[in-house]
């Protein structure tokens, strides 16, 4: 093909491409779809209960909801890594989003439904969509590593075409376990979509959550970590937090005095300190069954199993747990 005809072809792409933008809801005015009125919200990166023959337990889910509602929460992510995602088939993937949309209670549900594939990835995300999921947490395909940054953003494309705009979409940056990073170009190469609502940040790495936020203040860059939650706060965005499931009512103290316009900082040192007890104890409750049996036994209801490689809590972890249990009721 010479050249003038590879021009005008490319001419042809571009023209069509802006067609294609000035048409979107963005451009012509419509706000952007985060998915919540606030951005300033708390969501717990829900666990996933299973009985001890490791099979999803629907029931044990909706009680773990109404907890989290209870304690304050204003939403839930469900099957994200907390959730322990790539350990459930498509069918119970389905069933955990099913349980939560039917009980949720008031709260926002962001469903995790992302997959090494993009048919599958639209699978679940369009059941989301129809089962009460109010926005969606999407890691970028997994297997490949170091993917063109055209290719990533052809599969993010490719699902944003798929599902209602009504769906927020946020994309999931945690490469420390992806090995596929969400990156500033790629954000701005998805911007013209006006459900896509933001990110998740679970990297430790406080300056690069810095320069996301600098770069994308309308978006909701949520941090994935309590390292980050002050900062996080302070310019207005929310989190998506693990340490939700043993520190719900904590974290939505926090969250509660911010948006008050009082102190949240002494809530946030209540938390630290409380998590610090627990973590000198030795109870392991950042591994999945400690913090799984802790949970429970905070609920006052029989032990949550996770499913392997993750490995179950211990006796001593047991110990150690009701220990640190016991010791935090007396904080008050």
């Amino acid at each position: 093909m010479d050249a003038t005809r590879r021009d005008a072809l490319g001419m042809v792409g571009a023209a069509a491409a802006g067609v294609a933008f000035a048409g979107s809801a963005l451009a012509q005015g419509a706000a952007r779809n985060l998915g919540s009125k606030s951005k300033t919200l708390f969501w717990v990166a829900s666990c996933t209960p299973c009985d001890k023959n490791l099979k999803f337990d629907p029931a044990a889910f909706k009680d773990v909801l109404g907890w989290f509602q209870h304690n304050g929460a204003d939403g839930v992510v469900v099957l994200g890594t907390t959730g322990e995602y790539p350990s459930f088939s498509m069918a119970e993937r389905k069933a955990v989003m099913e349980v939560a949309g039917k009980n949720k209670g008031g709260m926002n549900i962001i469903c995790s439904s992302g997959t090494s594939n993009f048919p599958e990835t639209i699978e679940l995300s369009k059941h989301a969509a129809d089962h009460g999921a109010d926005g969606l947490l999407v890691i970028p395909p997994f297997y490949y590593k170091n993917p063109p940054l055209a290719g990533l953003i052809r599969y993010y494309s490719l699902l944003f075409d798929a599902v209602p705009q009504s769906l927020a979409v946020n994309l999931y940056h945690i490469p420390s376990l992806s090995a596929v990073p969400i990156s500033h170009e790629l954000l701005k190469a998805l911007k013209h979509y006006p459900n896509l609502a933001g990110i998740k940040d679970s990297e430790e790495d406080l300056p690069q959550f810095k320069q996301f936020v600098a770069a994308f203040p309308d978006l909701n860059m949520r941090s994935g970590t309590d390292t980050k939650l002050e900062f996080a706060l302070s310019k207005g965005m929310g989190a998506i937090l693990a340490e939700g499931n043993l520190f719900c009512r904590q974290i939505a103290d926090m969250f509660a005095a911010f948006r008050a316009g009082k102190d949240s900082h002494a809530a946030f040192m209540k938390f630290q300190t409380q998590q610090a007890l627990m973590r000198k104890l030795g109870g392991e409750i950042d591994s999945y069954g400690p913090m799984k049996y802790a949970l429970s036994q905070q609920m006052g209801v029989p032990q949550f199993y996770q499913r392997p490689p993750n490995l179950d809590v211990t006796d001593a972890q047991k110990a150690a747990i009701r220990k640190g249990l016991a010791q935090i009721k007396e904080m008050g």
